[in-house]
């Protein structure tokens, strides 16, 4: 019989809405855990899902801040 589905943990649904800090704090959890050797391959897949939307997260919340860095460096230099 298959196995049922996993149900979503905090771990599992990366949330747009998390800090930058929280998710880099998950992503860098979820390395450690990957980077032990004991999760199963497909725990391992599921995992580089994870930090995939994990570093797109942070990436977006460093660009938006860089934009916002630009515009007050732009504005106080006029």
């Amino acid at each position: 019989m298959p196995k049922a589905a996993a149900k979503p943990d905090s771990d599992s649904a990366p949330d747009a809405d998390l800090t930058y800090e929280a998710a880099l704090q998950a992503l860098e959890a979820l390395v450690a855990r990957m980077d032990s050797g004991d999760m199963p391959l497909d725990e391992l897949l599921a995992g580089y899902s994870r930090g995939a939307a994990l570093l797109r997260i942070c990436r977006d919340k460093l660009a938006a801040v860089e934009q916002q860095i630009k515009l007050l460096d732009g504005s106080a230099t006029s």
